[in-house]
């Protein structure tokens, strides 16, 4: 097992993305701790092997300290909290906008400033942030505040791997293109023509689908092991073509 006497904190592992990744590494031998603002949703790992469970409001900076202070020291730390806005720069508006920077970038910020004297201590530790190909990669059409935020954690990412390569911590993040998640599916069926939106999400993959969330997964699991043990400041691409 990859990942066996490491321990790991996952945020937002309710559903999607973060369940999916906690489930794996917690396979590979992994300690992990899900944590999710939304307590109903961690139920689902009742009995699952390797894994505990927690409430944590990323966007309550106490409660971060708070929560990571009963903690060992962290191996692992998988930001994985985000939300999507939808429309333009005409259509935002100074709270959707700081909204957005909060739970995209303060709460890692937040969390990272948290578990990192642990992982200095120890003298390692990796770092992952879920960032997207929409942000300084690519622009996406009604993405405005998603793709502003997101270019901001790829800049966050790049600062903190910067400031501590020499420490044994690397930070580095997860690109994905459109995963099919219950927060995707929030947003489709939010549409008028639930059926037409879902077509315009897989006519911009490339590959003509899109990803399960059991295919990012694995990059985090990469990127939580010494295998990617080079590898820091970098923002790992999986977005089914749609950069290419």
């Amino acid at each position: 097992m990859r990942l066996q006497g490491k321990t790991a904190l996952v945020t937002a592992a309710g559903q999607g993305i973060g369940q999916a990744s906690a489930l794996a590494l917690a396979a590979e031998g992994a300690q992990v701790w899900a944590t999710d603002v939304n307590e109903k949703l961690l139920d689902r790992y009742a009995g699952v092997a390797n894994i505990k469970t927690a409430r944590l409001d990323v966007l309550d900076k106490a409660a971060i300290e708070a929560f990571v202070a009963t903690l060992p020291a962290l191996d692992v730390l998988f930001n994985c909290a985000g939300v999507v806005h939808n429309g333009t720069a005409l259509d935002a508006t100074d709270a959707d906008l700081e909204f957005a920077f909060h739970l995209n970038v303060r709460a890692q910020f937040w969390t990272i400033q948290a578990v990192l004297p642990g992982m200095l201590a120890a003298g390692r530790g990796s770092i992952i942030n879920m960032a997207s190909v929409c942000s300084s990669m690519k622009g996406l059409p009604n993405r405005f505040v998603y793709g502003t935020t997101k270019a901001a954690v790829l800049g966050l990412t790049k600062s903190v791997a910067a400031d501590f390569v020499t420490k044994g911590i690397r930070c580095n993040a997860v690109c994905p293109g459109t995963v099919d998640t219950p927060s995707l599916g929030d947003r489709i069926n939010a549409n008028a023509d639930p059926e037409e939106a879902r077509k315009a999400f897989i006519a911009r993959q490339p590959m003509g689908r899109l990803a399960k969330a059991e295919e990012i997964a694995p990059v985090v699991v990469f990127l939580a092991s010494d295998e990617s043990i080079f590898a820091t400041g970098q923002a790992f691409t999986v977005d089914g073509g749609i950069t290419i």
